[in-house]
């Protein structure tokens, strides 16, 4: 501030991460933003929460305070599945741990309030957006209220933000009270009466849903098809004697508008404060990688992005990430790799059809589940083209897809060689995928397609690679204890993950984060569109065993196993057959440690079991591997 001769800031931005000044991270977005608009900006990454000080270190800010609590929902960034702390934080410097509180979006603005009673408070970010109605915590068990009313702020903006804060902004140096800012679309305001104009739909109350799960659902069916730019209304929800009111959503942002965000003038790096700290782990995903767009129109039940970013694609112009990927090779780290290109989804670079650009996305329906929509634009064209001018820049060796392929929009294109391209250019001798699950039940709850398409694509994927001659692996990503989820389906995955000889070696218990519709079935045990019930495992033992039941070959996991399979009714695969999944207990182990030190084939014995690996138990020989299949198969993962 003083190397700039600023007497005070306009807006005081104030995060729960370290600063890094990339289009990857919302702060950095947010303030350049602002920036470029002529307003002074002031970056308070991490104060210390326990006392003032900190926050008021820059000053009274003329305008706002704006809180985020950063790239992440800080409960989600501090537990696990299990609710057990985390030992790092990749947002934070050197990946230190314990850097921010938890709910930071609430700590911090009421540490604001402390300071400036009167200072207009804006909240936004993740935490913010999927937290903006009242939503079930899973970290403490409970249905909290909307975070705008826990906060004490006078306005909440969900979604990405960079429209809503510009207007927000603009109004604010007109000298608009801020609560007198109530119809910028993508924010929510609090209010003592529910607006007059006939078409705001009102939710079940905060009383309501916290005591009744049926009503739990209704409000989450009745607000979730009204975050649509196009059609979407306003929804109001009471918390006592307030009413928090959801204005539509914004417009999607146009290319124009999207190629300007990501062409502000960005550092691409951390503050150098953090140098000593060795620097913050989270910029090394994305240092050499390139949004191409944003929202998914894939619409995963567990997932909260496209109810964070939308469900129309927003994507960025050729010109656009061809001067970014220019300006990659001119880093002093880069060594020829552009690490990614893409977004939520990295094949969905068009809007899924015409119609979403004129009339939004459509009510009741999916655009890929439980099949492709007859009017899906499944088509890989313009992506690869953009692939192909990014490959041909000087100084690029390889341009890799990391974010994520959806198979089933993949194998639905018939007009390009999308599929060959990816595996002749584009795949780092493994791909990552996502199915999820196999059992159709639990498939049908998370809206993903049925096992036969992936069943598919991975004949697709292997016969494509041994045309081309290369050696690339399938990394399939699985969930354990999803809603609809119980020992049965956890069963049949563990059956087809023996068929394609794959042993996952990370396993993703299921989070149920706020926001998404997994999470309200979690809570609820009802769905809420048909109001049919859905199993949902909760007991801490089925979690473990469905979890134990994915990493079968683990041997500290057999025990779980075989108690699941006895459970689950399925006693057939514990022993000594091709289709077995583990062994029983030999008799002389269970009788005692009478064995000598060393078995016949010379191997020391510990406990009356062979040291050998694993894999030469029961002296089956493991088959051998094929394209498609992942290299770690029959390891034990590290």
């Amino acid at each position: 501030m003083e190397a700039r001769g600023w007497a005070g800031l306009d807006f005081l931005l104030i995060s729960g991460d370290a600063y890094v000044d990339h289009p990857s991270f919302g702060p950095a977005v947010i303030a350049r933003v602002l920036e470029s608009r002529g307003f002074r900006v002031g970056i308070l990454p991490q104060p210390d929460w326990r006392s003032r000080d900190s926050f008021l270190a820059m000053g009274r800010p003329r305008l706002a305070a704006l809180v985020t609590a950063g790239n992440l929902d800080s409960m989600l960034n501090r537990f696990t599945a299990s609710k057990k702390s985390r030992s790092s934080d990749s947002y934070s410097p050197g990946g230190k741990a314990g850097l921010r509180p938890d709910r930071a979006t609430i700590v911090y603005g009421s540490r604001v309030r402390e300071c400036w009673k009167d200072l207009p408070l804006i909240i936004g970010g993740v935490e913010a957006s999927l937290r903006r109605f009242a939503h079930y915590d899973y970290w403490s068990d409970e249905v909290r209220r909307s975070i705008l009313v826990d906060s004490g702020a006078d306005l909440l903006v969900y979604g990405m933000g960079e429209k809503q804060i510009a207007e927000i902004a603009a109004l604010l140096e007109r000298g608009v009270p801020v609560e007198k800012i109530r119809s910028v679309r993508g924010t929510m305001y609090r209010t003592a009466a529910l607006p007059e104009d006939g078409r705001t739909v009102e939710v079940p109350s905060w009383e309501d849903v916290s005591a009744d799960k049926r009503k739990f659902a209704e409000a989450f069916r009745l607000q979730y098809p009204e975050q649509d730019p196009f059609h979407g209304r306003a929804v109001a929800q009471r918390f006592g004697t307030v009413w928090t009111i959801q204005n539509p959503p914004p417009r999607p942002l146009t290319m124009d508008e999207m190629d300007g965000i990501y062409g502000y003038p960005y550092t691409r790096t951390y503050h150098p404060m953090y140098e000593k700290d060795g620097g913050v782990p989270a910029i090394e995903e994305v240092r050499f990688s390139l949004t191409s767009h944003r929202g998914c129109f894939g619409s995963c039940s567990f997932c909260a992005i496209h109810y964070h970013q939308g469900r129309i694609i927003q994507a960025r112009s050729h010109g656009s990430l061809v001067e970014e990927a220019r300006l990659l090779t001119t880093l002093p780290d880069f060594k020829g790799y552009i690490h990614d290109v893409g977004g939520p989804t990295a094949n969905f670079r068009i809007p899924s059809c015409d119609d979403q650009l004129v009339r939004g996305t459509c009510r009741g329906r999916q655009c890929l589940f439980p099949t492709p929509c007859p009017k899906l634009r499944a088509d890989h064209s313009d992506y690869l083209e953009l692939l192909g001018k990014l490959r041909a820049l000087p100084g690029v060796k390889k341009v890799f897809i990391r974010s994520g392929i959806r198979f089933d929009y993949l194998m639905a294109d018939k007009k390009t060689p999308f599929l060959e391209e990816l595996c002749a250019h584009h795949v780092s001798g493994q791909l990552k995928v996502a199915p999820e699950h196999v059992s159709p039940g639990v498939l049908s709850v998370m809206g993903k397609p049925g096992c036969e398409v992936y069943g598919k694509f991975m004949e697709a994927y292997a016969e494509v690679n041994r045309k081309l001659g290369k050696k690339q692996y399938l990394v399939p990503y699985f969930i354990s204890s999803h809603p609809g989820a119980d020992l049965k389906d956890a069963v049949q995955l563990a059956e087809f993950l023996r068929d394609i000889r794959f042993q996952p070696e990370q396993v993703q218990d299921f989070i149920p984060t706020p926001g998404s519709l997994s999470t309200c079935i979690y809570y609820t045990g009802i769905d809420p569109f048909s109001g049919k019930k859905v199993h949902v495992p909760k007991d801490r033992n089925e979690r473990k065993m469905q979890r134990a039941l994915l990493q079968y070959r683990e041997p500290k996991n057999r025990e779980t196993v075989i108690s699941a399979l006895k459970a689950a009714g399925r006693p057939d695969l514990v022993g000594e057959g091709p289709r077995c999944l583990v062994r029983e207990q030999h008799k002389e182990t269970r009788r005692g440690r009478e064995s000598s030190p060393a078995d016949s084939s010379g191997k020391r014995k510990r406990g009356g079991k062979s040291t050998a690996s694993p894999r030469q138990g029961g002296g089956r020989k493991e088959p051998s591997r094929g394209p498609g299949r992942s290299p770690s198969e029959g390891r034990r993962p590290g």
